[in-house]
């Protein structure tokens, strides 16, 4: 066994750049991921937590306690796969960790050879037990699949009701029946498919020309408040891109004398580069093509609220269509089995929609679904929850997000459902019917860009936007959407992790956290994924899926509460209530300082933990981190791992992170010291330095660096049960980044210091560092914002272009409300959270310059392009006349002056109370505002203007008064121009004027 003293792998190295290419890579890979049993919502790539893992599993051989036994084995097994370890304790180590990263590779993960030899260094670390893994918030379930396919124990729970049947499945019974419960599964989804389709033939009908419909393209519709049409809401009329193929949608409008227009659709092949007609809707607004007439986002919402939303047709009882959603097109799968056909809506379409309708309400008056209502009557979420936007028009319960016959559809699998006795076969069934509502609502979209013609699932994010023309998956073909489609995808799974996993169960418990049903002790690893702060509202996204997996599985005892539970879950969401109380910020750290603090309990003396964290604000950070040390860790290591794809939209040109934070940690001694403040303060800036060099040498950068900074920090910090200064007074964790006293300050604040003043002085020098201090030879202020904005921006390498096909954030073209903006400003931008914790500390007032260089919108700063700023500079001159200016005022050893400096409020005038003239104030003066003090970047910006405007002659006039000027100009041009994305118009501005600098 380990000692208790002796160093964890993972706590002293870890091959960071192999384990992140191949973690990001893993986001594209689906084909038997165990992840494709169900989705589940910032899931961790496998890749990560099977690295990880291993790493905490095994002792450094470099430390003086690390067993000889373990080193003589580790030298005979890792030949299997690899060269000789060598014979000292260093290049053991080596070893070691080029078989983490080696093993950290998907095609090395079912590897029987790579398998067996991590299992076996396992074994030489811990002896024959099996080491316990605990994951109190498993989610999806990567962690403890990973502790099973290392040969560990693994428990994993979970509050969430849908997670845990994810879990239960994955880690309980797919082990424990092995390959036998795939062949099973696949003989009974056989028996519900047949029967199912069967009962809705009448409503999914087949061709008589052996083509088999698959979609439906719908849109929701409003009446104009001017002419009356009815206004099919389209965001867009592209049905297929790919270029060999091109459809689209046309609308043709019909103006009968005194008669109410009407709009109808046709299908056709537009040709390559040619433009198709506007969308219906843009940014919440509605457009009626027959009058122009435009319509708000208000009163859009209020004719959708009439419709609950518009999901559903409107009959009359004759069955005939009289408003509603519109069916615009079907899609047909060809008869050879490839591509797809689309054609025009008839009148039977709209017929077998009124059937769907009709055994509905048939099916509702029964008491087939008892005591449930066969349409879910569930709410929704309260108006204004996070990454919810329905319920503003008119959506009130979770079946108004489904149609007439997707409610039916859903309802008939799920009645067969009910009826498989084998509960591990009757669970798997309920996960693939997840996968048909995930794509059989009205919030899911066509997705007809060149690569790939289908039904996208609902959560392109996390979240539920809402959308206007949606897709209806036919559920009884064999299609994207049907039941056939998921019990293919899952049954593949299946025999995935049956083949890996056999004959070594793990357990699963729906529980809470903050009380493990484990003894005192009991655990060897702490390693979880907790709630992201407020980023994620797991709960309400998961009851989805848990209104209908009550309605296929009613006597299951997980699924027994009318919706997930909310009150107990450790998310800050202040429109929820905690013991009668909002959940806020101090509700969180409460609450996951008990979940740490019952982790403490669990682990063993020897044990080690790790947190993954990866929030983009500080509060986030904060908060999680006043919870360990509340729970009584401490931080003994900190790797940042690439989980995420820098192209997602959401990473584009600002700062989102690409990694995963993990957080080594182990239980603090119950009598440890008290801190002196002084010396924690001096040895903060070696553990950051040292850590910021370390891993730019692994591809890590920007804001994934900053956070990943925040681990060695608390290295420093967490190792005492208190750090006081010398008065006695305790220095915090977090504060008031804006006080000057330490105590109130808090430690935190002194980190984002830290971390500025050294990205400062690795990017423009010494003096940049200690500016505040007034040293001589510093840039101003807003060279050092534009410095560090633009370092923080930084993008980590991953070495990878693949697409997250899970979660995929932002990846999705929707959320098509109001609040999207119609174009988004260029420019870089940063969260206002992580521009202030920079910007004060080291002197840099953010207001000052608002609307110069930065501009603040909704919690977000945007660093303006050196283009926006041509009028600020030149004013209403153009740039020749700013060069000619520039030109004669060097040629009269003049500093060229800017038009701002003169663009100066004046001070507000003091209107009389009364009658007659203003009378001056007693013992003031009328002055005018002094002017603004040209900068080096105004300096620079300008003559990056006059590089784009093509004056030369102006342009070298600048460059040679600022060579005589001094070193300033140049050297912020070099460090901007080493800052700036590859791709920036900046970027190439600034190359392209330091090639005109005048050579001595």
């Amino acid at each position: 066994m380990i000692p208790k003293e002796c160093k964890r792998l993972a706590e002293v190295d870890f091959p960071i750049a192999v384990v992140s290419k191949h973690s990001a890579r893993e986001k594209s890979i689906r084909h038997a991921h165990p992840s494709t049993l169900h989705l589940w919502w910032a899931r961790r790539p496998l890749a990560a937590c099977r690295s990880v893992l291993l790493a905490l599993l095994l002792p450094d051989p470099c430390d003086p306690l690390c067993p000889e036994e373990f080193k003589q084995r580790s030298r005979a097994i890792l030949p299997r796969v690899q060269g000789s370890t060598g014979e000292s304790d260093n290049s053991l180590r080596g070893a070691l960790l080029r078989f983490v990263g080696d093993f950290a590779n998907w095609d090395n993960s079912s590897n029987v050879l790579f398998v067996g030899t991590a299992r076996e260094l396992v074994r030489a670390a811990h002896g024959d037990s099996h080491p316990l893994v605990v994951d109190p918030f498993a989610g999806g379930g990567s962690i403890p699949l990973e502790a099973l396919r290392l040969g560990c124990d693994c428990f994993a729970s979970d509050l969430n009701p849908v997670a845990t049947l994810i879990l239960k499945t994955m880690l309980e019974e797919i082990p424990r029946y092995g390959g036998d419960l795939a062949s099973e599964f696949r003989a009974e989804s056989l028996k519900v498919i047949a029967e199912a389709k069967s009962e809705l033939a009448a409503v999914y009908p087949s061709n008589s020309d052996a083509t088999e419909p698959i979609a439906y393209i719908w849109a929701r519709t409003i009446t104009c408040d001017s002419c009356g049409a009815e206004v099919p809401l389209v965001r867009s009329l592209w049905l297929c891109k790919k270029p060999q193929r091109l459809r689209a949608l046309e609308y043709v409008v019909h103006k009968p004398d005194k008669a109410i227009p009407t709009i109808d659709f046709r299908i056709v092949s537009p040709k390559a580069g040619a433009s198709l007609q506007s969308g219906t809707t843009s940014r919440g607004k509605g457009v009626c093509p027959a009058c122009n007439t435009v319509m708000p986002p208000d009163r859009v919402k209020q004719l959708l609220r009439v419709q609950r939303g518009g999901t559903d047709v409107v009959f009359d009882s004759a069955g005939t269509r009289i408003g509603g959603a519109r069916l615009l097109a079907s899609v047909l799968l060809k008869d050879d089995g490839h591509g797809r056909e689309y054609v025009p809506a008839t009148e039977a379409d709209y017929k077998t929609l009124f059937i769907a309708k009709t055994k509905l309400d048939t099916l509702q008056e029964g008491d087939t679904f008892s005591p449930l209502s066969p349409s879910p009557d569930e709410p929704l979420p309260p108006q204004g929850t996070l990454g919810f936007r329905v319920q503003t028009y008119g959506m009130a319960v979770w079946g108004d997000l489904f149609s007439y016959r997707q409610k039916l559809s859903l309802l008939t699998f799920a009645k067969h459902i009910r009826q498989v006795s084998n509960t591990a076969v009757r669970n798997l069934l309920s996960l693939v019917l997840d996968r048909v509502a995930s794509r059989g609502s009205s919030l899911c979209l066509w997705r007809y860009h060149a690569d790939q013609e289908k039904v996208e699932h609902v959560f392109g994010r996390q979240a539920i936007p809402m959308v206007w023309d949606f897709a209806e998956a036919v559920t009884t073909s064999s299609s994207t959407g049907s039941f056939a489609d998921g019990v293919d995808v899952v049954a593949i799974a299946v025999q995935q992790v049956a083949l890996m996993f056999a004959e070594h169960p793990g357990q699963v418990e729906n529980a809470d956290a903050r009380y493990s049903p484990l003894a005192d002790e009991s655990a060897d690893v702490w390693f979880t994924d907790p709630p992201y702060y407020d980023a994620v509202p797991y709960s309400d996204l998961s009851d989805y899926f848990y209104v209908w997996l009550k309605r296929s599985q009613p006597t299951n005892a997980l699924l027994k509460g009318w919706l997930t539970p909310k009150e107990n879950e450790i998310v800050q969401d202040e429109s929820k209530l905690f013991e009668g109380h909002p959940k806020n910020r101090e509700t969180f750290e409460q609450m996951m300082a008990e979940a740490f603090g019952e982790a403490r309990r669990v682990l063993s003396p020897e044990g080690i933990g790790t947190v993954v964290f990866a929030h983009k604000t500080t509060e986030g950070w904060e908060s999680l981190l006043s919870g360990m040390i509340r729970g009584g860790w401490i931080i003994t290591g900190s790797w940042p791992i690439a989980t995420e794809m820098r192209n997602r939209l959401r990473a584009q040109d600002s700062a989102a992170l690409a990694t995963s934070v993990h957080l080594i940690c182990r239980p603090r001694a119950a009598d440890a010291a008290v801190g002196d403040w002084a010396e924690v303060l001096r040895e903060l800036p070696m553990r950051v330095g040292d850590w910021i060099e370390r891993l730019q040498g692994e591809g890590v950068r920007g804001a994934d660096l900053v956070f990943a900074c925040i681990g060695p920090a608390m290295e420093v910090f967490s190792r005492y049960c208190r750090v006081e200064d010398a008065e006695g007074r305790e220095i915090p964790l977090g504060g008031d980044p804006t006080a000057i006293e330490p105590h109130n300050r808090g430690f935190l604040a002194y980190v984002w210091e830290t971390v500025g003043r050294l990205a400062l002085e690795q990017v423009l020098g010494t003096a940049e560092a200690k500016a505040r201090n007034g040293a001589s030879g510093a840039l101003e202020e807003d060279s050092r914002l534009t410095a560090l904005f633009l370092w923080t921006l930084q993008a980590t390498d991953t070495e990878s272009n693949a697409k997250d096909a899970d979660t995929k954030d932002d990846d999705v073209d929707v959320d098509e409300d109001e609040e999207k903006p119609k174009k988004k400003k260029a420019g870089l931008t940063l969260i206002y959270d992580v521009t202030r914790r920079f910007a004060q500390p080291l002197g840099i007032h953010l207001d000052k310059w608002e609307g110069r260089i930065i501009e603040t919108e909704k919690g977000v700063v945007r660093l303006l392009p050196v283009g926006e700023r041509a009028t600020q500079l030149f004013g209403e001159s153009d740039a020749s006349a700013m060069a000619h200016r520039i030109e004669q005022d060097v040629k009269a050893s003049r500093n060229y002056t800017f038009a701002f400096m003169q663009d100066v409020a004046a001070p507000p005038e003091i209107k009389p109370r009364g009658r007659g003239k203003a009378k001056a104030a007693v013992g003031t003066v009328s002055e005018a505002p002094a002017p603004q003090m040209v900068t080096t970047l105004d300096r620079l910006h300008a003559a990056m203007l006059l590089q784009s405007s093509g004056q030369s002659n102006g342009l070298r006039a600048m460059l040679k008064e600022e060579q005589q000027r001094g070193p300033d100009f140049l050297r912020l041009a070099n460090s901007l121009s080493a800052l700036y994305p590859k791709d920036s118009e900046e970027k190439r501005l600034l190359d392209a004027m330091l090639l005109a600098v005048p050579r001595n």
